[in-house]
This record gives structure tokens, C-alpha cells and sequence, in this order.
């Protein structure tokens, strides 16, 4: 049996486990930067058939989306919005800590 690249194996197991991708995003977004963001979303689309597949999926120009994705990139929420739906994938904000426990710490 031969050994399979890693980002091959990551690729497999973003594009078919979109619990496994939503972590990955939720951990990035938490706890992460901007550059680490993009290097994560080129990885993502990288595992949905690459940034040009994502893009005509998206209805995104590919040259502006590989632009928005780039280490320096920031994408529009719109673009950024488009390209997770293609992923199975939406932008969600949750609390970071219950309603109560705010309360108790004022």
C-alpha cells in the first residue's frame, strides 16, 4: 500500500466531512489571524476542485477570488459568503459565553 500526500488526505477529508471543515474554519476564526485564515480557505477551495472550480461554482471572477485569497487578501463578505455555500459551508456567530455568566461578571 503507498503512502497517499497529506494534503491530498486533508483535501479528502474537508471536501467529505463538513464537520471536520467547520472546525477547522470555527478554530481559525477563534484563535487564528488574517493570514492563517487565507492559507485555510486556499486549502478548503484547493479540496472543492481548486480556486477557479470555486470560483464559477460561486459565480466569482477566479482572478479576483484568487486575489481575495491570497496571504494579503480580504475577501468581501459576500465573496467570502459565496464561497463556503459552494463548500456546504455558512458564516454563523454564537456567544462566547451564556447570557448569565455576563451577567454575574458586571
Amino acid at each position: 500500500m503507498s503512502a497517499r500526500p497529506h494534503d491530498d488526505v486533508m483535501a479528502e477529508l474537508l471536501r467529505d466531512d463538513p464537520v471536520v471543515a467547520a472546525e477547522l474554519l470555527n478554530s481559525v476564526l477563534a484563535e487564528g489571524d488574517q493570514a492563517e485564515l487565507m492559507v485555510t480557505l486556499r486549502q478548503l477551495a484547493k479540496a472543492f476542485g481548486g480556486v477557479r472550480h470555486v470560483a464559477e461554482e460561486a459565480h466569482l471572477n477566479p482572478t479576483q477570488l484568487y486575489r481575495a485569497l491570497s496571504e494579503p487578501g480580504n475577501p468581501k463578505l459576500s465573496n467570502l459568503r459565496a464561497i463556503l455555500r459552494v463548500m456546504g459551508l455558512r458564516l454563523a456567530v454564537q456567544p462566547i459565553e451564556s447570557p448569565e455568566a455576563r451577567l454575574r461578571g458586571l
